[in-house]
């Protein structure tokens, strides 16, 4: 076997493994934990970085979870992420809920409905530039959240987001999370339903 041979087929293995490792992955549902979701646009581009956008966002995600009825605990939006913390829906899975939310989103921001049409696998959105075969990336992280001590870590987590990545000084300068909620209080750009 020649060395270009022997290259080609360990890198069909690392393929095949891959794939592999990639269809294995497990949800847990129906334990009754919350879910701590990160979900990101399409190759992490900013397709969330104005204001329209993230207002968008928060809109119609008060809209799938008034239709699929989960507790809402926690998110924050970034420019090219999303982190939420949520219990599990009355209708469907958080995989549900995510695909209705990405969805929409992904519609409303540009600006087109449901249509066969083969003009509708380049999409064209403002404030990316060049055409984008779409606008999430397809898969999700999904971590249990069982304790309250894993709750007040992935929430400290979130809230931090916009801060690490110097967007703001302070979390109350950020609009687009609940941290609002659980400094002060206060009601933000969405209502939080406590638990523990």
């Amino acid at each position: 076997m020649g060395w270009g041979c022997r290259i080609l087929c360990a890198f069909q293995q690392r393929v095949r493994g891959f794939r592999e490792m990639r269809n294995k992955l497990k949800r847990y549902y129906g334990q009754g934990h919350l879910h701590f979701l990160t979900f990101s646009c399409y190759r992490r581009l900013p397709l969330l970085g104005t204001v329209r956008a993230r207002n968008l966002f928060i809109k119609t995600l008060g809209e799938v979870r008034k239709r699929y009825g989960f507790l809402l605990v926690g998110y924050v939006v970034m420019p090219e992420h999303v982190h939420l913390l949520i219990g599990e829906p009355k209708d469907g899975t958080p995989s549900t809920v995510l695909q209705v939310l990405k969805q929409r989103v992904s519609r409303a921001l540009r600006g087109k409905r449901r249509s066969s049409s083969p003009a509708q696998l380049r999409l064209r959105f403002p404030e990316s530039g060049p055409e984008l075969p779409r606008f999430w990336q397809r898969r999700f992280y999904d971590f249990n959240v069982w304790s309250a001590k894993k709750r007040k870590e992935k929430l400290e987590y979130m809230h931090r987001n916009p801060i690490i990545r110097k967007l703001v000084r302070h979390a109350n300068n950020w609009p687009w999370s609940s941290w609002s909620f659980y400094e002060g209080g206060e009601g933000g750009m969405l209502p939080i339903d406590p638990v523990g």
